[in-house]
């Protein structure tokens, strides 16, 4: 990224769900190291207590708030904003990292409510998040959103449809908010943060390949003996598009490991003039093929 080193976020704050520990805590230390202030939330006081702690030891000079919330639950997520306004009065970032996967295994073994409380999470706590944040983005004028997704969202994952299906929806939910948006100063995007190492993989793994399939555990099994992709990567594709760098790029599903961002002024003109980075459907033409009608 251009610009003074640790300045590329000075005097922002950020609001970053799920923050206590795994990519959300990488998060925070990203923004953090690039000036801004942050106020992390996650469902357990002891998590934060020991997040805050050990955030405020390596950032002495910034300003760490946090909030017990669960993002499905809307009074939560009132209480959350509720906090910020009083202790930041202005926030300019917003990033939805808070997720489940939710049941592991097929979905008629599934027990049917824990696969709702998934898409309780996933999806309906960004909608809860953003309902918030959008009206404060607009009467400030400006705000960035960051939606983060996964390998759900663009192909079928076996053994995971919950996870799989409120990513895919997040995603068009992201496209959606991007374009009503337009115009008014706030970039809304999704992020892929690539295969990480995390509570969410140790699941995986220990479900067994019957519940997601050989193939993929055996996926899962040699990414954690070689250590995935870093949480740094991911966190830094967060700070760029919380920055003034990646203003007017909205409404895209970026990959933290794939996609060859920070994108020129240029790229961010014929980005959104295209569908690239988009979810789409397939027709025959795009594979070469005329059926006709």
């Amino acid at each position: 990224m251009t610009g003074a080193p640790h300045q590329t976020l000075k005097s922002r704050r950020a609001i970053i769900t799920g923050g206590s520990q795994g990519l959300g805590y990488a998060i925070a230390t990203a923004f953090l190291s690039h000036g801004a202030d942050v106020l992390i939330c996650a469902r357990t006081q002891g998590d934060l207590d020991s997040a805050k702690a050990r955030l405020e030891a390596a950032f002495p000079l910034r300003r760490i708030e946090t909030e017990v919330a669960d993002v499905a639950e809307t009074s939560d997520v009132r209480r959350l904003f509720e906090t910020a306004d009083r202790r930041f009065g202005a926030y300019h970032i917003v990033v939805n990292n808070a997720g489940v996967h939710g049941p592991i295994g097929r979905f008629e073994d599934s027990d049917i409510a824990s696969w709702i409380r998934a898409i309780s999470v996933n999806l309906c706590g960004v909608a809860h998040v953003c309902h918030s944040a959008v009206k404060h983005f607009k009467e400030a004028g400006y705000g960035k959103v960051i939606n983060l997704s996964g390998g759900g969202a663009t192909a079928p994952q076996f053994g995971l449809s919950a996870y799989a299906a409120s990513k895919a929806g997040l995603v068009r939910f992201t496209e959606t908010l991007a374009m009503e948006c337009m115009g008014l100063g706030i970039d809304v995007n999704a992020v892929a943060p690539g295969a990480l190492v995390t509570r969410l993989t140790a699941e995986l793994e220990e479900s067994g390949p019957d519940a997601i399939g050989h193939s993929a555990h055996g996926r899962v099994v040699e990414m954690r003996k070689k250590g995935g992709s870093p949480l740094e990567k991911a966190a830094e594709l967060c700070v760029y598009l919380s920055s003034d760098e990646s203003n007017g790029l909205s409404g895209r599903l970026i990959s933290a490991a794939w996609d060859p961002w920070p994108f020129s002024p240029e790229q961010i003109k014929n980005l959104m003039a295209s569908d690239i980075y988009t979810l789409r459907r397939i027709v025959p033409e795009d594979r070469g093929l005329d059926w006709g009608r």
